[in-house]
């Protein structure tokens, strides 16, 4: 290897974030959905100590983590603690209605309990949601990789950033794309493959309006690409499977794609 090459990497190496492992995430997502849905508990909580026990251990570890990326982050770390654990019942109720929707929306769950251990747009949505409140309090890096681990194990891409209201759902999920700048209301319905994205990709675009915004009570299908921000989905509107759609939608409207379907009957083979 040339030695200059290998300076560039040891210098490389000298200058790195010291992000936090993948490990200290997914042990991080996983103590705290235990605590708030015992779906997720390897064992019930049964008595307050033991409940204040976990808390006090997830504080710290969140601590742990901020210090990770204490040189990139302008805030408190024992004030983002609080703040974020002060936020958690919104949370907790948050994911309680989005639980509700999916079992109400779907005739196969036969329950919360089974929407919450085993739907993977609920796990998409709750790691959402966690990583939301990181984001809004300005954390740098970590919120990305809470929903990067979704993404990992549902392939559901939830940008943390995004403003999603309450009673969401994502049905069957694989595919599905929500970029940073959307905006989406209360009681809306996404089905696989779905993307929310935007017009242009570049980068003097950043801190722009960039995704599109869903109101209340929509239903957009399978393989539906709706993209730009001044593009609007208006209120009680179904958007069809494989819409490409980037003008805005009055409410209650209906859209969708009609191909040409061809049958051509022929003779047996033999």
């Amino acid at each position: 290897m040339d030695p200059s090459f290998k300076r560039h990497l040891l210098e490389q190496h000298a200058e790195r974030k010291n992000l936090p492992s993948p490990q200290l995430i997914e042990q991080f997502v996983d103590t705290i959905l235990g605590i708030l849905f015992p779906a997720y508990s390897n064992k019930p909580i049964q008595f307050s100590d033991q409940l204040e026990e976990e808390v006090t251990r997830v504080q710290s570890a969140l601590r742990i983590l901020l210090i990770h990326v204490e040189k990139d982050f302008r805030g408190s770390i024992e004030g983002t603690v609080h703040t974020f654990f002060e936020k958690l019942e919104d949370t907790y109720q948050l994911l309680l209605k989005d639980a509700q929707a999916i079992e109400q929306g779907d005739p196969a769950a036969k329950g919360v309990d089974e929407v919450m251990r085993t739907y993977p747009g609920f796990y998409a949505i709750a790691i959402y949601r966690i990583a939301h409140q990181l984001y809004k309090l300005n954390v740098p890096f970590i919120p990305r990789m809470f929903t990067e681990l979704a993404h990992g194990k549902t392939g559901i891409d939830i940008h943390p950033g995004a403003k999603i209201g309450s009673w969401f759902f994502i049905d069957h999920g694989t595919g599905v794309v929500i970029g940073e700048t959307t905006v989406i209301g209360d009681h809306v319905k996404l089905y696989q493959g779905v993307t929310l994205g935007a017009l242009s990709v570049k980068k003097e675009m950043a801190e722009t309006k960039r995704h599109p915004s869903i109101e209340d009570h929509v239903v957009i299908y399978a393989g539906a690409t709706i993209l730009g921000g001044r593009t609007s989905i208006g209120h009680h509107s179904v958007i069809g499977g494989n819409v490409w759609l980037t003008e805005s939608i009055d409410p209650y409207s209906t859209v969708y794609h009609q191909p040409e379907l061809i049958i051509q009957k022929g003779k047996p083979h033999g």
